[in-house]
């Protein structure tokens, strides 16, 4: 049987992790653009006089979605021709997680920075003369999206060029750390197109609100971060922290299940964060006098909606830092892979249903503000049915932390 040197591990995982990154970050950019140039089409059928406006319009949003394709390209080609002067299997394992971080956090920022651009092109058939106010709203919801794509390239940069030595831990930390990233970032790109779209149609519904809907689309979008920002930490405690002491067995599944947990349940918070804020702008555009009461219930229904975030978050500190005994019985080790799943997984549902429950009350308390209490009590116990299935997932978690 072939034995493999480590340096030959580590130019493996270079070849593989440069073309994962480059074939997860091309899909959310195709999506996006092409969002961008359906809703273009759609434009042109109503305005055909405004083409010119239209067609320009689509290839700057275009342009933008292509960004988070831009930057997986860049890692991926550094990943092909990395020059590794100490290499491990850590290393190895470091470079794989970059390709991950990079290849999914491009997905989100891809999808929904075509969303602005899409909305924005309809905006300019409804109301030509608004081209260049769209275009400039457009550019700067479209750039936002990019954030967590941005967030995935620094922990990828840091993963390919930082020395991280030989402890067989971190062979399962970088890995995972990657892994939190690139899912952590998805549901932020997405949820922060919602808002940026929306404003754009707001703001060809009533061009005397356009510095409000920038506004609301600015402040909902910064709360869709968050899901992605508590991945980065995640991602950076794994990375940075010193876990030495630690056995290897199972500790090296604690990091697994950290990554998956945070990681996936922050697809759902982001996106119901998105859907919150897009029904926000939405509100607004059609009743602009109602802009405060609208804005705190979106803040309202978005704090609720990032709960399965903080969920995640929480399982996977306790993976992180709790002290588990040594043991090699690979059932131990299937105990918290499977706790980070259960959460993770567990969280992305109830992120998006309180997403559209919040989503549908700051549509409706816009149209009738006399009984936006009645309406933001009921968004609060659908929101608080909705998140008990989010309870489960982490009382299974800790029950296969603490107690299997």
């Amino acid at each position: 049987m072939m034995t493999i040197d480590i340096p030959t591990w580590v130019n493996l995982a270079a070849l593989f992790g440069g073309g994962l990154a480059m074939g997860l970050g091309a899909i959310g950019a195709a999506i996006g653009e092409g969002y961008t140039a359906a809703h273009a089409d759609m434009a042109l059928s109503q305005n055909p006089e405004s083409s010119g406006d239209i067609i320009k319009t689509m290839l700057v949003g275009q342009a933008v979605a292509e960004s988070a394709a831009i930057f997986a390209l860049v890692v991926a080609i550094l990943l092909l021709f990395l020059n590794v002067p100490n290499p491990s299997l850590a290393k190895a394992a470091a470079l794989v997680g970059a390709s991950l971080s990079m290849g999914l956090g491009a997905i989100g920022s891809g999808i929904g920075s075509g969303m602005p651009g899409g909305k924005a092109c309809m905006g300019i058939a409804a109301k030509p003369e608004l081209s260049g106010r769209l275009t400039m709203n457009m550019l700067i919801g479209s750039a936002v999206c990019q954030t967590p794509a941005i967030l995935a390239m620094i922990i990828a940069l840091m993963l390919m060029f930082i020395d991280f030595g030989s402890d067989p831990l971190k062979i399962a930390a970088l890995g995972s750390a990657g892994l939190a990233m690139g899912l952590g970032a998805i549901g932020s790109g997405i949820g922060s197109g919602y808002p940026g779209g929306e404003a754009c149609v707001g703001i060809a519904r009533q061009p005397r609100m356009s510095v409000g809907l920038t506004t609301n689309m600015l402040i909902g979008s910064a709360v869709c971060q968050t899901p992605a920002i508590f991945a980065m930490v995640v991602a950076l405690i794994l990375v940075f922290m010193d876990f030495s002491g630690a056995p290897l067995y199972p500790k090296w599944a604690a990091f697994l299940g950290a990554g998956i947990s945070t990681g996936f349940a922050a697809i759902g918070s982001g996106i119901g964060g998105g859907m919150t804020a897009g029904g926000s702008c939405e509100g607004i555009a059609r009743q602009p006098e109602t802009v405060g009461t609208v804005t705190t219930t979106m803040l309202v229904g978005q704090a609720v909606s990032q709960t399965p975030a903080i969920f995640g978050l929480l399982v996977s500190f306790i993976l992180m830092f709790k002290t588990f005994p040594e043991s090699t019985a690979l059932s131990a080790s299937m105990a918290l892979v499977g706790a980070g799943v259960s959460m993770g997984f567990g969280g992305i549902g109830p992120g998006i249903g309180n997403g559209m429950v919040a989503q549908s009350a700051v549509r409706w308390v816009a149209r009738n503000v006399e009984h936006a209490g009645d309406m933001v009590r009921t968004m609060l116990v659908a929101q608080a049915v909705s998140q008990s299935t989010a309870i489960y997932a982490m009382v299974v978690s800790l029950v296969l932390i603490f107690v299997v």
